[in-house]
């Protein structure tokens, strides 16, 4: 399988959230107990990718690099680059072109968080895909405010709107992207939009048009989180502490994807269980250690009795 890189794009002003954010990164914040950028950087690992392009802006980059490191306790590799100022998400492309190379990528928003059964094994599947483009399709209530796809019976999309009046399906296009390695080129060749971006549904449209993207749409029980509102950031915050304190699990727990994926040993989640020793975070990596936690059921649920 070809390898693939990821990025998580981590800048922009986050108007929306001032006055939160006048001093801070979005990305940065709480959700509940972790910083937020742990909830997109959990997807790729869960997709099984190693290698991590974190852009943000040049006040912010360094406590990004504070935070994350080299990715070594992980297992990975973080790479950091800086955006000058935001000229639209297929921008991360551009500025990513030496990182990606001749490998194909992933891009995740840094303020995206996707939740629900299966999720791993959904991502998985997408990072399996080698040719074209794979986004994903998540059900809402108002599809005005989104960009919507539409799609046919075998899963291709048949048209993209950003934010349409009179919307032709129910399905927003959550912001986790998989890509060949064409979409370097794709994304020089986008015109900017009126407000001035390099857009990303441009890129998707480019795709669609070449018969080359694929949606998988997210059906029942999944969560997805645009924490880029107060209102939203609550709700995401809500749902992760609800979740975590009825099931004693823990949501995006970095460490437990890098151990369950062969990345790390022993050795260094008992370094994080050091480091997080008084937190609930530690305690799980314990548990998880003592195989009295989530451990024991991943296995089970991932047997064959569920082929």
């Amino acid at each position: 399988m070809k390898n693939r890189k990821g990025i998580i794009l981590a800048g922009g002003s986050a108007t929306r959230l001032y006055p939160i954010t006048c001093a801070v990164s979005k990305q940065m914040l709480p959700v509940y107990d972790k910083p937020m950028i742990f909830y997109p950087l959990s997807a790729l690992m869960m997709a099984g990718i190693r290698e991590v392009l974190i852009i943000s802006t040049p006040i912010h980059l360094d406590r990004f690099k504070e935070l994350l490191g080299t990715g070594e306790n992980l297992g990975m590799k973080f790479e950091y680059k800086v955006q000058e100022k935001p000229v639209g998400l297929a921008d991360a492309f551009i500025l990513g072109e030496e990182f990606i190379g001749d490998d194909n990528v992933a891009l995740i928003l840094g303020d995206n968080m996707i939740y629900g059964p299966r999720i791993e094994r959904v991502l998985k599947a997408a990072n399996k895909v080698e040719e074209g483009g794979v986004i994903f399709g998540y059900q809402v209530a108002d599809p005005t405010s989104y960009g919507v796809v539409e799609i046919d019976e075998n899963g291709n999309a048949i048209s993209i709107e950003e934010k349409p009046e009179n919307p032709k399906s129910d399905l927003a296009v959550p912001g986790i992207y998989f890509y060949d390695n064409d979409v370097i080129n794709i994304a020089k060749n986008v015109k900017p939009s009126e407000r001035g971006e390099i857009e990303i549904t441009d890129v998707n449209k480019a795709y669609m048009e070449m018969g080359k993207l694929k949606v998988i749409p997210l059906g029942s029980g999944y969560a997805w989180f645009d924490t880029g509102t107060p209102d939203r950031l609550s709700d995401a915050s809500d749902f992760v502490k609800a979740i975590e304190l009825r099931q004693g699990i823990q949501i995006a727990c970095l460490e437990e994807y890098a151990y369950n994926n062969g990345w790390i040993n022993e050795s260094k989640v008992n370094q994080a269980i050091e480091k997080y020793k008084k937190t609930e975070y530690g305690k799980y990596l314990q548990r998880m250690l003592d195989k009295k936690g989530k451990q024991q059921y991943t296995e089970i649920f991932n047997s064959e009795l569920f082929e």
